[in-house]
């Protein structure tokens, strides 16, 4: 287990920790309650801007103009760190929201938002722990398969899927990676999701 891992792996256990006895671990003090709102804000602002020029922006752009495996291995060293930065701040959101808004005494709406930002941090672990690298295996198969038929330097889709029409093997690698990647975009959007929904209540509490 990496340094990454293990930090993670700590942070999550805190989360875990705040979230079911806040007042035993942390004190409530108000300098306590300051640093827990300064984390949840950058932590928070950190994943969603994260996952917003990731998802949208990023990946598109990389995707159009690099060569495909290129592109495909900038993805599988960026990828692992992405998640891993994304989980590491929801797992530091959840233990802040949880500081600051105790179950016993929280309201409804705050229930529901602390449920959003452990499901977004459910979505990111597992794509950190599972789907990354089960798509990263899968992507490097498919590499060598099209680099033995000749392709990949191309830019964009449409060699892979020319090709992928007389060669049965490509087709059914293509399936198996599109199954993975799929589960693993699905996940991310879902978490992207969750932290939408977030920062909607947040939007709420400002005053301007």
């Amino acid at each position: 287990m990496g340094w990454a891992a293990r930090f993670l792996t700590a942070v999550s256990f805190l989360a875990a920790g705040v979230l079911f006895a806040p007042d035993a671990l942390l004190g409530r003090s108000g300098a306590g309650v300051a640093a827990a709102r300064l984390a949840h804000v950058l932590c928070f602002a950190t994943a969603w801007g994260a996952a917003l020029w990731v998802t949208f922006i990023g990946g598109i752009v990389m995707f159009k103009y690099l060569p495909r495996h290129q592109f495909g291995s900038l993805q599988g060293k960026m990828f692992p760190a992405y998640f891993m930065l994304i989980s590491v701040c929801s797992a530091i959101s959840v233990a802040a929201f949880a500081y600051l808004h105790p179950w016993k005494t929280a309201s409804t709406i705050e229930r529901y938002q602390l449920g959003f930002l452990i499901t977004a941090l459910g979505f990111d672990l597992s794509n950190l722990l599972v789907f990354t690298p089960m798509t990263i295996e899968m992507m490097m198969k498919r590499h060598k398969m099209e680099k033995d038929l000749g392709i990949g330097g191309e830019v964009g889709w449409s060699k892979n899927a020319e090709v992928a029409k007389t060669s049965p093997a490509l087709a059914a690698m293509n399936k198996k990676f599109g199954m993975i990647h799929g589960l693993s975009s699905l996940a991310n959007i879902m978490a992207f999701g969750s932290l939408a929904m977030h920062s909607w209540y947040l939007a709420g509490k400002l005053e301007m």
